[in-house]
């Protein structure tokens, strides 16, 4: 450039006029200001700080580039600085969680995963607003607002042991279409781009330094048609926003109320700053009006509240849901009066920590033309020409897998951003797990995570590298991607239910423990079956009659009563649920035995009835006659009658007391008379203590 090759050429494109300053700076604590030039658009070519007429931008910028040049001797301009206005930025917070299959030790690693997974999340969800598909975006900011460790809100997560983890992360995107019109405005005006930052960073070059960026501190930049806002945390911007409405709300409010010009308007907005008694203007009609400051103040008053409340929840927005501590306001529009002071309000906090920037922050400036005011307007543009020497902010070139991409520099850009700026997927970058294996069991749903596999190998410039290793421009960047880990598997025998589970039956008067069945889809497997996706598990409380006799390796026969009722083989038999059976090695049927007994026995009865008792002759012989005879016998210590015969035998008392041979309730029957062991065929007499149960 000349005489200018020292210089640097500064553009702050606005919504209601360009500002344009040449200057150099000496050294670290100084910068002169050569020229200054400011031009309003002549027509609303941009809205909202948003260019909407390329050509007649184009042709402002043209005319300040000339005024300059004249300025300058005649030396020509080629290469200029510019800021993407706050309007263009696109912020917004999402919510990732990161869940393991078993507690772990959380490292770096696993965060920055988490925050990519965010910050990815967040392009997805911004790009499914747009109506084209192939707008790109950029991410120039990020920042974590709350991390949760097993659900709970934690500050740090590195080194926590952890089941799951989670952040809200807040991310901010240029439009890639913003930045073309920018490129494409200045193309149109015969310069080039020698750098390209943001407004909001510009103002906070210039308004906060940063030694003060320790602090939570909010900059707003007040302009014609928005309020950019940047936060400040712990040394570096943590966040960046917007609200549509700045001071050219308030010219429209002027112009509606005194019937005026857009214009006209504004000079009135400027003067009810000032110590003027009246203010006289013309209305659309031609007639001479005046209205003193007051009023025009009383009249804002309303709308520059609403300003400040929603720059005020913007702010809270944008540090994690609360106030900061101080608020530096920079911009043309933050010069009317009351508004710094409602904004205090709006935060809870003292109105001496909200303050115009100007004067102060612009002390380090030299202006030799005595006519430039270091005022709050000039602190974009000044900070504009400032971000030069910083070489920051800036668009760079790196190759990913041969592939050259173009990245926003934001002072801290990784691998990890140049593959998500390629849409090389976040995941590939870290081990993968393996399919995850799905089933239910008894109605539940169960989750087992497949293994992970190796993360990808990544080289810059030829050397090991990391995701989080730190990127310079024309970096040479190779990553293979991660591989995918094992598929989950996982065996019936693994399950915490199959390990603990047993069921108890009561067999023959014994405690006989089994393992609980499982079936899977309706069939019965074993603890080796190999759980298969979207299987339908159910641990069975019960045993079939089939299946008990099986697992005792005892074969089935029509003998088995459960809870003394006959079973079959399908009968169900649950928990604690007596079972009795009578194996065939332990004699021949009971109940065959005890009606061949009672048969025996009539026919001794019989026999006694026609020979007499020892033999002796019939009874009408000896001249006895027979007769029914009751007696009193005690069995199971209860007292019975017995009637209706001449004599009884034990086979008798069965059906006295009810005692059911159809039900065995033990493998063998006990039987005394008076404590000795007797048959069924034995006689028993009035007075006998008798014994018959089941053992």
């Amino acid at each position: 450039m000349g005489r200018t090759e020292q210089l640097v050429f500064g553009l702050d494109i606005g919504t209601r006029s360009v500002v344009g300053t040449v200057g150099y700076k000496k050294n670290a604590g100084d910068f002169t200001v050569v020229a200054q030039v400011v031009r309003e658009h002549e027509t609303r070519a941009m809205l909202d700080g948003q260019i909407h007429d390329i050509g007649k931008v184009a042709e402002t910028i043209k005319d300040v580039k000339r005024s300059l040049e004249k300025k300058l001797d005649g030396n020509k301009l080629s290469e200029v600085c510019i800021a993407a206005a706050g309007r263009v930025l696109k912020t917004i917070t999402v919510h990732v969680d990161e869940v393991f299959s078993e507690s772990v030790t959380v490292d770096e690693e696993a965060v920055r995963a988490l925050e990519l997974k965010g910050v990815e999340k967040a392009y997805t969800e911004i790009k499914k607003n747009l109506v084209n598909d192939e707008e790109n975006y950029y991410c120039v900011a990020y920042t974590v607002v709350r991390y949760y460790l097993n659900d709970f809100q934690m500050g740090n997560l590195t080194d926590h042991k952890a089941d799951r983890i989670g952040a809200d992360i807040l991310a901010t995107f240029l439009p890639d279409e913003v930045i073309e019109g920018l490129y494409t405005t200045v193309d149109k005006a015969g310069l080039k781009v020698a750098n390209l930052t943001l407004e909001p960073i510009a103002a906070m070059l210039v308004a906060v330094p940063e030694r003060f960026r320790l602090l939570n501190i909010a900059l707003v930049d007040v302009g014609a048609g928005t309020s950019d806002i940047c936060i400040t945390k712990d040394g570096s911007i943590t966040a960046y926003g917007m609200i549509p409405m700045a001071g050219d709300c308030l010219t429209e409010v002027i112009a509606n109320n005194h019937l005026v010009d857009f214009n006209t308007a504004d000079e009135i907005k400027k003067d009810a700053g000032s110590k003027k008694r009246t203010i006289k203007y013309k209305d659309i009609m031609g007639l001479e009006q005046s209205v003193t400051p007051l009023s025009v103040r009383n009249e804002l008053d309303g709308k520059i509240s609403e300003m400040a409340h929603l720059v005020s929840e913007e702010i809270k927005n944008l540090n994690g849901g609360k106030s900061v501590s101080a608020v530096f306001v920079v911009g043309g529009g933050g010069r009317i009066p009351g508004y710094t002071d409602k904004l205090a309000k709006e935060l809870g906090i003292q109105k001496e920590r909200v303050a115009l920037r100007g004067e102060e922050v612009l002390s380090f400036v030299n202006f030799p033309d005595a006519s430039y005011k270091r005022t709050p307007e000039l602190v974009t543009p000044i900070g504009i020409c400032l971000n030069y020497y910083e070489k920051r902010n800036n668009f760079i070139f790196v190759n990913l897998n041969n592939d050259s991409v173009k990245l926003y520099d934001n002072n801290r850009l990784t691998v990890a951003d140049a593959a998500v700026a390629a849409g090389f997927p976040n995941d590939r970058l870290f081990p993968r797990r393996g399919k995850a294996l799905e089933f239910t069991l008894n109605g539940s749903a169960r989750l087992v995570r497949g293994e992970l596999g190796e993360a990808a190998t990544i080289t810059i410039n030829g050397h090991e590298a990391s995701a989080s290793s730190i990127i310079s421009p024309n970096d040479d960047i190779v990553i293979r991607e991660s591989t995918v880990g094992p598929d989950a598997s996982y065996e019936v025998m693994r399950l915490p239910e199959y390990k603990k589970g047993e069921i108890v039956f009561l067999v023959n008067g014994k405690n006989v423990i089994c393992p609980r069945y499982i079936q899977a889809n309706g069939h019965l497997v074993s603890g080796f079956y190999d759980i298969k996706q979207d299987d339908r598990l159910e641990l069975l409380n019960y045993y079939t009659v089939a299946q008990l006799l099986e697992f005792m390796d005892i074969p089935y026969e029509d003998n088995v009563y459960v809870n003394n009722e006959k079973a079959d083989k399908e009968t169900k038999v649950y928990e604690n649920f007596k079972v009795t059976f009578r194996l065939e090695e332990e004699g021949p049927n009971l109940n065959e035995f005890i009606e061949k007994t009672k048969a025996e026995a009539e026919e001794t009865i019989e026999d006694d009835e026609e020979t007499g008792e020892n033999g002796s002759e019939e009874p009408e012989a000896t001249g006895k006659t027979l007769v029914n005879t009751e007696i009193v016998v005690n069995v199971n210590g209860r007292n019975y009658v017995l009637r209706g015969k001449d004599r009884y035998h034990f086979v008798d008392i069965i059906d006295v007391i009810g005692f059911d041979i159809n039900r065995p309730e033990g493998t063998d029957v006990l039987k005394t008379i008076n404590k000795r062991s007797a048959d069924f065929a034995d006689p028993i007499k009035a007075g006998d203590v008798i014994e018959l149960k089941w053992i």
